[in-house]
């Protein structure tokens, strides 16, 4: 069966969070379903190599996830109004699948984390685009028929949702950051089925 790769990094928990949310969005559609991988961390050093599966959590992505997927849902935390070192550092190790146009036509959507209401995720979800736009994909916002976009006094936008953890990183998701997360993955996984 095809399916969506909901592929994140998360350090504290809130994105891996948002990930299981997007999951559930996709799970709604029949005839595809979806895969959660996330990216290991990386060294400031040297490369360290870690086992193919994490004590807890995600597998760790392949590229042959990556290039196999339907669609992409990509999440990362705000470093500085960026994606997290370790995505891009995946993201970067993936030019032989732009070499190949792997990728091109395929739905993509992003998703973000940040501490603080001003943190950088508007940014950090156009900086996940970036390669994905290389990649040729089909990039997938939120409209603004999702009403949650209109109320919600955390996190969502347009580019894609968004989650206000707090200053310690430990806020939970409030009801409209699910809702958004599963209208994105709902929105892939019509996409990708609508594109096969």
């Amino acid at each position: 069966m095809s399916y969506i790769l909901i592929l994140y990094y998360s350090r504290y928990g809130s994105t891996a969070g948002m990930a299981r949310q997007v999951a559930r969005g996709v799970g709604e559609v029949a005839g595809i379903e979806a895969r959660l991988r996330t990216v290991p961390e990386i060294s400031t050093t040297c490369e360290a190599v870690d086992p193919p599966v994490p004590a807890e959590g995600a597998p760790y992505a392949t590229l042959d996830d990556l290039a196999e997927c339907a669609g992409l849902a990509l999440g990362s935390p705000t470093r500085f109004g960026n994606m997290a070192a370790a995505m891009k550092y995946f993201i970067d190790s993936s030019s032989g699948l732009w070499l190949s146009g792997a990728m091109i036509g395929k739905p993509a959507g992003v998703f973000t984390s940040t501490s603080s209401m001003h943190g950088g995720q508007e940014t950090t979800l156009t900086s996940m685009m970036l390669p994905l736009l290389h990649h040729g994909m089909l990039l997938l916002g939120l409209p603004f028929s999702e009403s949650d976009l209109l109320h919600t006094r955390s996190g969502g936008t347009p580019y894609g949702p968004s989650h206000l953890a707090g200053k310690e990183s430990k806020l939970p998701l409030s009801d409209e950051e699910k809702r958004l997360c599963q209208a994105l993955g709902r929105r892939l996984a019509t996409t990708a089925v609508r594109l096969a």
